[in-house]
């Protein structure tokens, strides 16, 4: 039975995405924008498309150490060509070329504008004042200009999360700076009283508390930047008063641990008794009491403290609110292939970590990466994990061979 005066858990039961939209519902995308440097670009959100300021490539150039020639001369092989001039890369010049004429070029070097072919040094005698070209295609090793795309094309749209990748792209078309979404600010602790922060020795009943660092390294993954709280203790005016730090300077607070209907769930408590908290059962395993409230405005999200639950029902729960903050798009979700046969909880969509592998005939494979699944205490299994396994509610075993979907965790 509940303690006098604490406030009745409404056992309110939703599937994982009606949850996911309430979560949703409760912010809203930032509207602002900053301009920054393409060094300190990787991670955050384009606001706006960048667009080619040059063609790429920018001029039509060789794609391999070797000769520049006109085809015309290369016609009947092998023949002998006299070496005209040097074009390494970097060079303005465009020597001519007559019949029977090359020129030596390096990989990235400007193509003459008399040459239509390079030939590769390995099918030459590699001579610098008459070389002997041995094979040649005509056409061949020449990047034209404009060929990947033309000044004004769009590289990178809006919403796009800025990669490596990406940023090579971006650079490549001669941008300086790039319109960024400002990052989400959000605060993240762990309660409980068997927590004990890092290199603290521990005693019996105790555990070391890594929630917080899991999800804030989550957190930076997708963007955001992170106010990460130590270990909070199971009473309402330690929470409380950190709360009341945290919120004035945040947009979302996410909390984990105390969610459930236990005696000692003090997250639950709190923000139901003075933030109209509302708590529920979701249909999905592990992860299944879960809640939300607002805290001076500033809304919050309670998470299961068990480790694995924390990080998944993040993925699953968390992660859309953060990129909906900063008008991100999605984590990506793939359809995998089962390697493995496993069970599932009657009734619930199953959350469970999985390892990628490339199969036999090409196809993507998912295998679980614990031996006991998804069991929430287990931290273990995140460490060689790709991606979530999603396996559907109405399912209760998977067989090796079924068709999976996969969220992956970068």
């Amino acid at each position: 039975m509940a303690e006098a005066g604490a406030p009745e858990f409404v056992r309110v039961t939703l599937t994982a995405g009606e949850y996911r939209d309430e979560l949703l519902a409760l912010v809203s995308p930032g509207p602002t924008t900053e301009s920054v440097g393409l060094d300190d670009a990787v991670g955050r959100v384009l606001a706006a498309d960048v667009a080619a300021r040059v063609p790429n490539p920018a001029f039509t150039n060789s794609a391999m150490d070797g000769y520049a020639v006109r085809a015309a001369d290369v016609a009947s092989l092998p023949a002998r060509l006299r070496v005209v001039g040097d074009v390494p890369a970097g060079s303005s010049a465009d020597p001519g070329l007559g019949a029977g004429e090359c020129v030596r070029i390096m990989t990235g070097a400007p193509l003459p504008s008399a040459a239509d072919t390079v030939v590769p040094v390995e099918d030459t005698d590699g001579d610098t004042a008459e070389v002997e070209i041995r094979a040649a295609q005509p056409g061949r090793h020449v990047r034209h200009a404009g060929e990947d795309y033309p000044a004004g094309q769009v590289v990178a749209t809006a919403g796009l999360r800025i990669t490596p990748g990406v940023l090579a792209a971006i650079a490549a078309a001669g941008a300086t700076s790039v319109t960024v979404r400002e990052r989400a600010v959000v605060a993240v602790c762990a309660t409980g009283d068997e927590l004990v922060p890092d290199g603290a020795e521990l005693v019996r009943g105790q555990l070391y508390e890594s929630n917080s660092h899991v999800l804030a390294a989550s957190l930076r993954r997708d963007g955001a930047r992170v106010i990460r709280g130590g270990p909070v203790p199971d009473r309402a005016e330690a929470l409380a008063a950190w709360l009341d730090e945290v919120a004035p300077v945040t947009d979302l607070i996410v909390v984990t641990g105390g969610a459930s209907v236990g005696a000692y769930d003090v997250v639950r408590d709190l923000l139901s008794q003075r933030a109209g908290g509302v708590f529920r059962h979701v249909r999905v395993q592990p992860g299944k009491p879960q809640g939300w409230a607002h805290w001076a405005g500033t809304p919050v999200i309670a998470l299961p403290g068990n480790p694995l639950s924390a990080s998944l029902c993040y993925e699953y729960f968390v992660r859309p609110v953060v990129e909906r903050l900063q008008q991100a798009e999605g984590p990506r979700e793939l359809t995998a292939v089962a390697a493995a046969d496993w069970g599932c909880p009657p009734g619930r969509m199953q959350l469970l970590p999985v390892r990628l592998s490339t199969g036999e005939d090409g196809r993507l494979l998912a295998t679980p990466v614990h031996h006991r699944g998804s069991a929430s205490h287990l931290t273990s299994a995140l460490g060689g994990a790709d991606a979530i396994g999603v396996v559907a509610e109405e399912v209760d075993r998977v067989t090796a061979g079924d068709l999976l979907r996969v969220r992956l965790f970068r």
